[in-house]
């Protein structure tokens, strides 16, 4: 499969926000127990469930989403690591779940994407439309989720709902872009943005159906269709804008 390395387009302005959300994700997980960093966090047993309770306490578990109340913690976990002694509001979990990863393939995953593609967007839609849009993409993706796995109460954590949002935009704000990819071994192309993005999503469509996985393909597919819907409203309401902002020149 070809790894996005950059987007071709010229951005006009600093990607400050983009920046903010890559440093975010990776102070945030430097500081979880995930990393293998913090030392507070303990060794071995002790981190592994250090690690499990943090997880079911930030991230988003679909029953909690759907219910409104925080659910007990599964029994294979409470009986390997005892109970959780933490208050959860769910709704907060929907964001903070964005910011989470399992490990640092995880996160390395979703940054590069989010920093090949981010920073076109946020060029086009401007910062605060752009940060404000990132949210919404990451409450659609998760609470799609939860919407379709309702009885669910696996934590879902990652920040792939939101960046799929942001790759949906990018397809409609640059349907005639590329992307210069990586195919692995040492094969460098460019190819247009609606080839890298079309397979992409063919592929989380063909994906739903593997029980055996635990990437939550409908978040990603519910943030790539709130994204590609969020642009193109946006698309639509700029040559409004820049008409009156003319008009009162």
């Amino acid at each position: 499969m070809a790894m996005p390395l950059y987007d071709s387009q010229p951005t006009r302005r600093v990607p400050w926000v983009t920046y903010l959300l890559v440093a975010a994700n990776v102070v945030v997980f430097l500081l979880t127990p995930m990393a293998n960093f913090s030392s507070w966090y303990g060794d071995g047993k002790v981190r592994e469930c250090n690690a499990a309770r943090f997880t079911f306490e930030h991230g988003a578990v679909p029953k909690e989403l759907t219910t409104g109340r925080q659910q007990p913690m599964p029994a294979e976990v409470t009986s390997q690591c005892g109970p959780a002694d933490f208050d959860k509001a769910p709704w907060f979990s929907a964001f903070s779940s964005m910011f989470l990863h399992s490990g640092a393939l995880h996160l390395l995953g979703n940054l590069v994407a989010l920093f090949v593609v981010g920073m076109g967007v946020e060029d086009r839609l401007g910062r605060w439309r752009y940060l404000l849009a990132y949210l919404l993409f990451g409450l659609v993706s998760v609470y799609g989720f939860a919407y379709v796995s309702p009885d669910s109460t696996t934590p879902l954590i990652g920040a792939s709902g939101a960046i799929a949002g942001v790759l949906g935009a990018y397809l409609i704000l640059n349907p005639r872009g590329r992307i210069v990819s990586l195919v692995p071994p040492v094969i460098v192309i460019r190819l247009p943005v609606w080839v890298v993005l079309g397979y992409w999503f063919v592929l989380q469509w063909l994906s739903l159906g593997d029980t055996e996985s635990n990437v939550a393909y409908v978040a990603h597919i519910a943030g790539f269709l709130a994204g590609m819907g969020f642009a193109a409203l946006a698309r639509r309401a700029g040559p409004s804008r820049r008409l009156a902002a003319l008009s009162r020149g």
